[in-house]
């Protein structure tokens, strides 16, 4: 965590953190409403208990009146069991409240990180992402839906025990009121130091949830290098500083309560010693003393959930801060206010005019410099070079994941940043060179290509894709319903790569981009995605980053790049009698595959 991030926590009060998400409660007034009611119900039937204790005392014991005591004691049960139904509705509704509240606010931040420009992920955690998404709103859950019932209830029994103590005795309530500066000082001053202590656990409890997704996510890395036992004892470390940070918070939590506890119940005891000799110099009904001391003790227990929920409000003012900082952040990539309609255009559909950019995260190294291209409509386009030459940043700048910092990306004539954002990529198709599959089944991960698209065009996409992808679904436990697992691991490379594949195909794209696309085939598998491929290029305009030779061959044009320039372009002949780099690396290939690779 940052300082300037510690500093903005220790300088807001809790309550000036948590007004902002009062607005998620803003569409639920009714509920607030009847939940406030059954609040007030419940406070003014306990603060009528006390009356209820004086008369059993003074008109039932005392009098010696069996009528009279019988009741006493049946006002005292249909009081009782009025405060039993509006406990019953107070939490309830509070209770959906905070659950319905902290939904909204999970919705509200996946709806913003969704949005949110790429490079935004290169600088911050995804685990620490996760954390305010789960951690976070479940502790604002709790405080809205219990925590804050509970100071609510709490300050309304405080206030209104303190003015029945003053009806009931104001000798001794001078007594009580003389020691709350002393109760609410330790509640202070403690009550800063907890809300630091629990904005460190958080983010301590989100360096483990980073820390052990990636473990997790790389599984097969760890047990190949046989790492699980360092892996054990650095997660373990981690584990032991996160309750380092927790044993440090609860210890001025319990001191605080503590605290408060000794000085509240030492005021009763004090109290009761001079209202005890009251009742003996015939001052005071030993009802009134009753009575006094259950305001008494409502005061105390009053000021010590105060105190406790305290400790909570400064917990949450932290979750409360990261997650306003979180839903605050502006994406660096958004479609303007009054977006262009794309126009269709005959000739060139993409340009790069006058190119500079820089990743975010590498401000002083440029991924391509000074890139001039165009390139016709419905023609297949090959990008080959080694490996860093900026192939793969081209394809992210067209689909706009980034901005450049000097030129610009032209679709169809029109600068990009100028369209809506998807309208352009709905008219793009990419498949990757290491494919992105979900934990689901494979009707989701080909359908995400379509949404809308019937069973039967899901089918079709994969009998598309050739390579046996239609056949080898048909083959796994369940078929299309089969659950991949996390990333696809249930699945080859290969067969997460027909996958992908399809996928594309059911999109139907204007631009197919494809990223070695065929990397991970054999050679068996790579002739029939060759073929697919070649027929789902047919009129539509491809862009391929080669790593087969037979996808070079087969390209109208090919743009050999190097440290973020295009050196030289043309076809694959052209290419080998004009240029040493390209040469070279078709020498290489060849030397390393037998004449059957291609180039990367």
């Amino acid at each position: 965590m940052s300082a300037s991030f510690k500093d903005k926590i220790s300088q807001t009060s809790s309550f000036t953190s948590l007004l902002p998400i009062f607005a998620f409660i803003k569409p639920y007034k009714l509920m607030v409403l009847y939940a406030l009611l059954a609040l007030l119900l419940t406070a003014g039937i306990n603060l009528s208990l006390g009356q209820g204790v004086k008369y059993v005392i003074d008109n039932g014991f005392i009098a010696g009146s069996e009528t009279q005591l019988k009741s006493a004691i049946l006002v005292l049960v249909a009081l009782i069991s009025l405060l039993a139904l509006g406990t019953f509705s107070r939490f309830y509704l509070m209770s959906w409240l905070g659950e319905r509240v902290s939904a909204d606010i999970r919705k509200a931040v996946f709806n913003q990180v969704i949005k949110l420009h790429p490079s935004y992920f290169e600088e911050n955690r995804s685990g620490e992402i996760m954390s305010r998404l789960t951690t976070d709103t479940t502790l604002l859950q709790s405080i809205i839906g219990s925590s804050f019932s509970m100071a609510l209830r709490s300050t309304l029994m405080l206030i209104g025990g303190l003015i029945m103590l003053l009806v009931t005795n104001i000798n001794l309530t001078l007594w009580v009121i003389a020691f709350v500066p002393f109760i609410l000082i330790p509640i202070l001053i403690y009550g800063r130091k907890v809300r630091v202590l629990a904005a460190n656990s958080q983010e301590a409890i989100a360096d483990i949830g980073s820390y052990a997704g990636e473990i997790i996510q790389n599984i097969k890395v760890v047990q190949s290098y046989t790492h699980e036992k360092t892996e054990q004892a650095s997660f373990a470390n981690e584990v032991e500083k996160a309750f380092s940070v927790a044993k440090d918070r609860i210890k001025q939590r319990s001191l605080l309560i503590a605290i408060v506890i000794f000085l509240t119940f030492s005021a009763i005891s004090i109290m009761l010693w001079v209202g005890g000799m009251d009742v003996l110099n015939g001052q005071m009904t030993g009802g009134e003393l009753g009575a006094f001391v259950f305001y008494a003790i409502m005061v105390a227990m009053s000021v010590a959930t105060i105190s406790e929920v305290y400790g909570e409000l400064q917990r949450a003012a932290g979750s409360a801060t990261r997650l306003l900082e979180l839903l605050d952040v502006t994406s660096k990539i958004q479609t303007p206010e009054e977006p262009k309609k794309i126009i269709e255009q005959q000739e060139n559909i993409i340009e790069f005019k006058n190119l500079d950019f820089y990743y975010p995260s590498r401000p002083n190294t440029a991924a391509l410099k000074t890139i001039n291209l165009k390139i016709p409509k419905g023609k297949v386009i090959a990008l080959v070079g080694p490996s860093g030459a900026g192939k793969t940043t081209l394809f992210e700048l067209l689909q706009r994941f980034y901005d450049p910092q000097l030129g610009e990306v032209r679709f169809n004539n029109m600068n990009i940043n100028t369209l809506e954002l998807d309208e352009l990529r709905k008219r793009m198709g990419m498949v990757p060179q290491h494919p992105v599959l979900f934990s689901s089944n494979v009707w989701h991960n080909i359908r995400y290509g379509d949404p809308t698209a019937s069973d039967e065009q899901v089918i079709n996409a994969t009998k598309l894709a050739h390579a046996h992808a239609h056949d080898f679904i048909q083959e796994l436990p369940e078929g299309y319903d089969s659950f991949l697992g996390e990333q696809g691991v249930r699945l080859s490379g290969g067969q997460k790569q027909r996958i992908a594949l399809a996928r594309a195909i059911l999109k139907d794209p204007e631009v197919l981009l494809l990223d070695e696309a065929t990397s991970a085939l054999d050679a068996e598998s790579e002739n029939h995605v060759q073929a697919a491929l070649e027929e789902l290029m047919q009129n539509r305009t491809t862009l391929i980053i080669a790593h087969r030779l037979s996808t070079v061959i087969n390209a109208d044009l090919i743009l050999l790049m190097d440290q973020g320039e295009v050196i030289a372009q043309g076809n694959h002949n052209q290419l080998i009698e004009s240029s040493t780099l390209y040469r070279r690396l078709c020498e290489l290939q060849f030397d390393n595959a037998g004449n059957k690779g291609g180039i990367s």
